[in-house]
């Protein structure tokens, strides 16, 4: 147990993130004074001092009334301004902490001090400002205490995502389209997906919801001189639709937007139950040239504990499907850290994967989100301790980077097995351009349906303001034309 007292500051959330690197949410205590703290417990105190020219931060870590570890640094306030003095506050405070915290621990994280999603964006705003490499990967080891290895996979990223956003254009856009329906819910699944063996779905009231917001929205688009760079089709599971209504959507959208320009037309078909020739000819014949088909184990017993009902043999099976009907890219995910699953079922998953040689691989790091099932039984699971998923992670490395890929974008979320990271994979010419657009939030995205959040940016201002479309089938079903209206109010500032 550690008791916090902060002092001159309320960035309590900042500095929880930060601890949960080191220990469970449950062992941490924020505290209003000393006289609370027990003599079995670590007091951790982070002061910060404001002067005319100068923030001193303070951070002592006690126990018993030893001081064990103490930090103190300053920020000069010349050339600052208040946006870029609150950051310098904030990194400068969890820098000290982590000083104190990692030394009594005898623990240190790879990301150091990072516990954001989008990490490769401090590597772009530091080539936005004309930095060499050398200069960054120094940047990184110093101000935020990221390992060698995990800095060499943020300049890699970066490198391969710069050719795709440094031109972007104003008037380009993406679009996201959701379709919040699975087979059934895997138990580490937190996104808006509706499992249609729960007894009967509003499919049809769905369809007509979502069919007519892509009208209004790709007339909007119209309206504002936008232009349509990549279009996304995800879920949940797209092809849980029948083939009568995926050939709607395809339909409405073709009726709607120049095919032809876009850069990137991808649907996820991610589970294969859910595949067959008459769906996958529909796609190709609108133009969809990257499809997801994602096993995410092709173990077969971790697949039945997760909440899938289909085999690895269905999984190969749809692959070389799509692969006959003719689709460029196919993106296959796996997730390391499931249930009961080690090194040996996930180097038995990468030979198969590396037996069919897709032109992506995105490999996920398990992370236990609250709205997933996995959370509620987190005990009646095995989990990946963090060193074993330190383990399992390097071994989907070692395949792809024998499979001839290369990493071309990543991202990290709260909760992850391990505190690691999720990386795309791609032979070169395959990057997922939608992928990097979303990741690195240099271009709007429009998005559709229930659940979907449109992104709508203000390189100016280097802002973004999210609009969020209702999560709940019913409600959106019902709200549809306020869905469409926030999309326009926010284009009219934009």
């Amino acid at each position: 147990m550690i008791k916090v007292l902060l002092q001159g500051h309320d960035y309590q959330y900042e500095v929880l993130e930060l601890l949960k690197i080191f220990m469970k949410p449950t062992d941490i205590d924020f505290i209003d004074c000393e006289a609370l703290v027990d003599y079995q417990s670590f007091l951790l105190v982070n002061e910060l001092y404001e002067k005319e020219r100068q923030i001193q931060i303070h951070s002592t870590i006690r126990k018993n009334n030893e001081i064990l570890r103490q930090d103190i640094r300053s920020i000069e306030k010349k050339d600052l301004d208040a946006i870029n003095l609150n950051r310098e506050i904030k990194k400068s405070i969890k820098l000290s902490i982590y000083e104190v915290i990692s030394y009594t621990y005898g623990k240190f994280s790879e990301w150091g001090i990072l516990t954001g999603i989008r990490p490769t964006k401090i590597v772009h705003e530091l080539m936005d400002h004309n930095h060499t490499t050398i200069e960054i990967d120094h940047i990184l080891k110093d101000r935020y205490k990221i390992n060698e290895e995990k800095r060499k996979l943020l300049l890699d990223v970066a490198v391969v995502e710069r050719p795709f956003i440094v031109n972007n254009k104003s008037d380009q856009v993406s679009l996201y389209i959701s379709i919040p329906f699975c087979p059934t819910r895997c138990v580490y699944c937190s996104f808006p997906s509706n499992p249609l063996n729960q007894g009967h779905k509003p499919i049809a009231r769905y369809m007509e919801a979502l069919l007519y917001e892509i009208v209004e929205v790709t007339a909007l688009l119209k309206d504002f001189g936008k232009k349509i760079e990549t279009l996304y089709i995800g879920g949940g599971t797209p092809t849980s639709l029948n083939a009568v209504n995926i050939n709607k959507i395809m339909s409405t959208i073709s009726k709607n937007i120049d095919l032809t320009t876009l850069k990137e037309f991808t649907v996820e078909a991610g589970r294969p139950d859910t595949i067959d020739r008459e769906k996958l000819e529909i796609l190709k014949s609108y133009g969809v040239n990257r499809i997801s088909i994602n096993p995410q184990t092709m173990n077969t017993q971790t697949l039945q504990q997760i909440g899938r009902d289909h085999s690895p043999k269905e999984i190969t099976e749809a692959f070389w499907l799509a692969k006959e009907i003719g689709f460029k890219t196919i993106n296959m995910d796996v997730i390391v850290g499931l249930p009961g699953e080690g090194c040996t079922e996930v180097a038995d998953t990468m030979k198969a994967l590396e037996e069919l040689s897709p032109e992506n691989i995105t490999v996920h790091t398990l992370a236990i989100k609250r709205a997933s099932n996995l959370r509620e039984k987190l005990n009646d699971y095995q989990l990946a301790m963090e060193k074993q998923a330190k383990d399992m992670l390097k071994i989907t490395k070692e395949y792809t980077y024998k499979m001839g890929m290369i990493p071309y974008y990543l991202y990290r979320q709260k909760f992850m097995v391990g505190n690691l990271e999720n990386t795309g994979y791609c032979k070169p010419g395959h990057e997922c351009i939608y992928n990097i657009q979303i990741m690195e939030e240099r271009q709007s995205i429009l998005a559709m349906g229930a659940g979907a959040i449109s992104k709508i940016v203000y390189p100016e201002e280097n802002r973004l303001e999210r609009v969020p479309n209702l999560t709940n089938v019913d409600q959106y079903i019902q709200r549809v034309k306020e869905m469409v209206e926030r999309k326009r109010k926010e284009l009219m500032n934009s």
